[in-house]
């Protein structure tokens, strides 16, 4: 008996871990939905940009440069993968994995151009605004790396408390005692042995059982 309880228990740990792994998948679709956005669009713009004079240099259309690559292409592509993560998953440790990895696209936008001086030979990678005003030139710094890196960070912080705030579902084990009698188990001293008749159905009737007597002949032959 204490062997099938102790079984029984393991099976509902790892049903109840199962479960917990499990989430509905519009938990994080619509954080997916719009950290793809924002990943196509951090690693887009630097090629777009100048077409609608928002830019950095240098200010020309689909010019590849290692700066883009590391401060924007990079990144946006970790941010996109990461939404994708979270409109599809259907276990929680994928959609974890998703914000995290979108999280540290977001900081890398907002950090990149900051740290790019200590391989650079103290020099800043990524360019400098062509903007014709200050006010454009702000807009293009906030646009390319620091406000969208900020906004990244906060979807995907978003997602991963929404993700990691989702119940198991499964009820808390109890321990069962080692002297209960399972349910579906009749004991050993009790059988059916007749059925109740005259209802629409027939109920075994269990009573104990005793030891057969022995019957004495009581035929009497006719001569």
């Amino acid at each position: 008996m204490s062997a099938n309880n102790n079984e029984s228990v393991l099976i509902q740990e790892v049903i109840g871990m199962a479960g917990m792994l499990q989430m509905r998948r519009s938990r994080g679709a619509a954080s997916g939905f719009l950290l793809v956005l924002l990943g196509l669009w951090g690693a887009l713009i630097p090629f777009i940009g100048p077409y609608f004079n928002y830019a950095y240099t240098p200010a020309t259309t689909w010019t590849y440069t290692t700066a883009r690559l590391w401060l924007e292409v990079l990144p946006g592509a970790a941010v996109f993968l990461g939404g994708v993560l979270l409109i599809i998953a259907t276990g929680r440790h994928v959609a974890l994995f998703g914000a995290l990895l979108a999280a540290a696209g977001g900081a890398w936008f907002a950090l990149g151009p900051i740290l790019s001086p200590l391989w650079n030979n103290h020099v800043p990678m990524g360019g400098s605004p062509v903007g014709s005003t200050v006010f454009i030139r702000i807009m293009e710094q906030i646009g390319f790396f620091t406000a969208l890196g900020v906004v990244i960070v906060f979807v995907a912080a978003a997602a991963l408390g929404r993700i990691a705030s989702v119940a198991s579902g499964i009820r808390e084990i109890e321990e069962i005692p080692e002297d209960t009698v399972a349910a579906d188990t009749v004991p050993a001293d009790t059988v059916p042995v007749q059925t109740v008749r005259g209802e629409e159905e027939t109920r075994p009737v269990h009573t104990r059982l005793l030891p057969r007597r022995k019957t004495e002949d009581t035929t009497q032959t006719i001569g």
